[in-house]
């Protein structure tokens, strides 16, 4: 029998939007946001940098991208179900003060061992945008929630393309080891600011500290729509991030030469999906998340070849990582409403559905990197293509099988 903690948890949503209690609440949760998810994804620009540091090939530390993506993944899974019980200012900066000391003993690593710890480390630390969007999803007007949820992510994007373009830039100028440090120092500031703005919360736990994540497993099974959720956002942002994380080693290698700074310019395509997730947010609010979701799954399978035929065709690059983001953040705004309503514990079911989307894309990274040093980019770019369609037609016939049989 299912314990009164899981019975809870998965009961239906209904809860009353709260008004957000500071003007400065939304924005500085935006830009925090953007600070901090950068984190996950400093390592992949500056992979070439640290292979030449430490006297080796850059596929032979692509692994270092997916340990990042890992890290991020086990923390939501222990930090972020918390999120619901927990004061959340004190949760955030204490989480900003170990990110930014986890982040300067990357900065200082002597080895490539010791460098993944550190930043697996860092990146289970940087939590605090998935402890702040069940926040916001909970205090917003009902008929503006996605939209709510949508500004939060758009930070997320951005911080996503800073990471590469001024990564990129930064560590092309000063090393790498600076770029760790800087990342480091702005999420300290950014982090303590934010936890300072956010509403005061006392609140008394009636059961274990993880309680909530012992529930996750029923929970998910028993809401099919954060189910659906999960795994295709674990197809498409393992689609996206086998081909990112893998697209400096194809810039700076013999294709094209480029050089990590130059490379890092190839993120501001990521611009696109910041500037879409307003509009996405609109779309779900309009149109549900379902009729979204399927849009952004064509517009990324659209993706892959044109990600192909950019191994040697610039002009196809550019347009493929402008469909390739716009499709991951109307997805990612579309699931991720979905995961926050379906049940009356959004942290829990927010943690459930960024998990499964990272941990589908730290293993797309890791298979991403192995086919790049077998089969080059082609096989970059099947490893995508086979995650998207993992992860739509596994949803598709697990919605099959619920349907009723008519004979």
């Amino acid at each position: 029998m299912p314990s009164a903690a899981a019975r809870e948890i998965r009961a239906p949503a209904a809860r009353t939007a709260e008004p957000v209690d500071s003007p400065l609440l939304l924005p500085l949760i935006a830009v925090c946001t953007a600070a901090t998810a950068a984190n996950i994804y400093l390592a992949a620009p500056l992979l070439p940098l640290i292979a030449h540091t430490f006297g080796t090939r850059p596929s032979a530390v692509a692994w270092i991208a997916s340990v990042a993506q890992l890290g991020y993944a086990t923390g939501l899974l222990f930090f972020a179900p918390i999120g619901d019980s927990v004061d959340r200012r004190r949760l955030v900066a204490a989480l900003s003060v170990v990110t930014t000391a986890a982040l300067t003993v990357a900065a200082t690593a002597t080895g490539t061992a010791a460098l993944a710890a550190a930043v697996f480390v860092a990146c289970a630390a940087t939590v605090v945008p998935q402890l702040l969007v069940p926040l916001v999803a909970q205090r917003a007007p009902a008929d503006r929630r996605a939209r709510h949820v949508a500004a939060v992510i758009a930070g997320l994007f951005t911080g996503i393309v800073a990471a590469r373009v001024l990564g990129g830039l930064a560590g092309q100028t000063y090393g790498w080891r600076w770029v760790f440090a800087g990342s480091g120092a702005l999420t300290l500031v950014l982090g303590l600011a934010t936890a300072l703005v956010l509403p005061a919360q006392r609140r008394r736990r009636t059961g274990p500290l993880l309680a909530e994540l012992t529930a996750l497993p029923g929970l998910v099974r028993e809401s099919p729509d954060l189910w659906r959720a999960c795994l295709r956002q674990a197809g498409m942002f393992g689609a996206w991030s086998a081909l990112w994380t893998s697209l400096a080693l194809l810039l700076t290698g013999k294709s094209y030469g480029l050089s990590t700074a130059t490379a890092g310019l190839f993120g501001l395509f990521g611009l696109a999906a910041a500037a879409v997730a307003p509009l996405a947010g609109g779309l779900v609010d309009r149109f549900g998340a379902a009729r979204v979701v399927r849009s952004a799954y064509l517009l990324a399978a659209l993706s892959v070849p044109l990600f192909w035929l950019g191994g040697q065709v610039i002009g196809a690059l550019f347009v493929a990582a402008v469909l390739i983001h716009i499709a991951l953040v109307a997805s990612h705004v579309a699931n991720q409403t979905l995961a926050l309503t379906t049940t009356t514990s959004p942290a829990a079911a927010n943690t459930a559905y960024v998990v499964a989307g990272f941990a589908g894309g730290a293993l797309a990274s890791v298979l991403a990197g192995t086919a790049y040093g077998r089969g080059g980019w082609g096989g970059v770019c099947a490893v995508a293509g086979v995650w998207l369609a993992l992860g739509w037609a596994t949803t598709v016939r697990r919605a099959a099988d619920r349907r009723p049989r008519t004979r």
